[in-house]
């Protein structure tokens, strides 16, 4: 897939992610904002055409750490977004697996971060347009 497909997906998933928080559904939010960020570090990580074993991309926490291995530690994005994909998808974990509780500003919190962090990656890879 090319990175502006992944975008795209990234995109959409990260308006999905409001739409359902303003629908009360917390634990839906959480796992559509875990995935636009997913697919924004998918995107990010091809058209940088890192080095990615390709057992470690098909994992989710394989696709975190190629992330932070090649985009965060070489400088290409603060640490800030590596720390708050893992965070996500903890949240993910927790909404999908574990049937605990999100809170509603911890919910917040990660769809604040899934728009940030495809901004963020949409402004690395687009940086004249800003992903537009």
């Amino acid at each position: 897939m090319k990175p502006i497909d992944l975008m795209a997906k990234a995109q959409k998933a990260a308006n999905s992610a409001i739409i359902l928080l303003e629908a009360g559904d917390v634990d839906g939010a959480c796992g559509r904002a875990y995935y636009a960020m997913f697919n924004a570090a998918r995107a990010a990580l091809i058209a940088a055409n890192a080095s990615v074993a390709e057992d470690m991309a098909r994992s989710h926490s394989g696709l975190i750490a190629a992330f932070s291995l090649h985009l965060v530690k070489t400088g290409k994005f603060p640490v800030e977004l590596g720390r708050s994909l893992n965070k996500v998808e903890d949240l993910r974990l927790i909404a999908d697996y574990k049937g605990e509780a999100v809170e509603l500003d911890i919910a917040t919190w990660a769809v604040e971060q899934a728009q940030a962090f495809v901004k963020a990656v949409e402004t690395g890879l687009f940086p004249k347009t800003g992903g537009n």
